[in-house]
């Protein structure tokens, strides 16, 4: 029993120093913008009438504004290199990414809210902000695909 105490004791050390690792961030970050896509896509389903799943908005809604507390930790310092489109303003330039990341921030709460409120005419308006807030930081911190 010993034994394998020690085994799994350096095992988790083992991985608790790999995941501080930079390559591990860029994949949480590409998985976590994925996750994101994927809502905002499912919720642009909803708004547009082309589906309506019960009680599938407020999920989605909920979802992008968990997932968009704070965008910016997912570009830790050193993670900026690798296969990634994540243009390198958004070190170099931290002020105004921030910025940015805090415009989906309170975009995402503001749909969220609209939802939860149920006013069409908001959630419709809500919904377009939250695309608006990604395209304008998309257009400035990521690079277009090849």
């Amino acid at each position: 029993m010993h034994k394998t105490a020690v085994i799994a004791a350096a095992l988790i050390a083992t991985a608790a120093a790999q995941a501080e690792e930079p390559e591990n961030y860029i994949k949480y970050r590409q998985a976590m913008m994925s996750a994101i896509g994927g809502h905002t896509g499912a919720a642009g389903q909803i708004v547009r009438g082309k589906v309506s799943p019960e009680g599938a908005l407020a999920m989605h809604a909920n979802a992008l504004a968990t997932l968009n507390t704070d965008i910016g930790s997912l570009f830790p310092e050193g993670s900026d290199f690798g296969e990634t489109r994540a243009k390198e303003e958004i070190w170099s330039d931290r002020a105004a990414f921030d910025k940015a990341a805090g415009d989906a921030k309170t975009a995402t709460a503001a749909f969220a809210a609209a939802v939860a409120a149920g006013d069409e005419e908001k959630i419709g308006a809500a919904y377009r902000d939250v695309g608006e807030s990604c395209k304008t930081c998309h257009k400035q911190f990521r690079q277009k695909k090849n």
